[in-house]
């Protein structure tokens, strides 16, 4: 047999052809590895530079948005507050048109009744007659004068008496039992 040093100088040999070869084979993956590290630490080097301030500027941002949501939602409820006002005026303007409206209505109401009364009363003062030509006048006259008159006057007068407005709580309701009618002294032919 050959001898066994020989054996162990060819392994050596093989051992040492193949590591070349894998050392020359690695030789471009070791450069683009240095490479690689390279601009890896020109782009923490840019990183580093460059991304404390745009985290600043990103924070100021977040800062100011938070500030013009608070504003913004101030002037929603400033907003909201002013409508609500402006809600209440107009409600109580109405209110008030409304009181006018009734106060009004009740005033021409009161004139008209007593106006009818006072021209009424004014031409029955001119008409004092005893109580015999009175009754000779009734009976003469088959349409009286004054009940188209009383009649709408009465109506007006219901219409009164039926009107019940809204009250406020420090206002006093009169008791409407003992209101009369001044309709007593209207004549009536029998």
């Amino acid at each position: 047999m050959i001898d066994p040093l020989f054996w162990l100088g060819l392994s050596i040999l093989l051992v040492a052809v193949s590591l070349t070869a894998v050392l020359v084979a690695a030789l471009p993956a070791l450069q683009e590895l240095a490479r690689a590290a390279r601009s890896a630490e020109k782009l923490f080097d840019t990183l580093r530079r460059d991304l404390p301030p745009t985290l600043e500027a990103i924070r100021l941002t977040g800062l100011e948005i938070s500030d013009l949501t608070d504003d913004v939602s101030q002037g929603v409820q400033s907003a909201t507050n002013v409508a609500k006002q402006v809600d209440q005026s107009l409600d109580k303007a109405v209110k008030q048109v409304q009181k006018v409206e009734v106060s009004t209505r009740s005033v021409f109401t009161g004139v008209k009744v007593a106006w009818r009364t006072f021209t009424r009363g004014s031409r029955r003062s001119g008409d004092r007659l005893s109580g015999g030509q009175r009754s000779r006048q009734v009976r003469s006259t088959s349409n009286l004068p004054y009940q188209e008159e009383f009649s709408e006057e009465a109506a007006s007068i219901e219409q009164y008496h039926n009107y019940t407005p809204e009250l406020e709580s420090n206002q006093v309701r009169y008791d409407q039992s003992n209101w009369h009618d001044d309709s007593d002294d209207v004549e009536t032919v029998d």
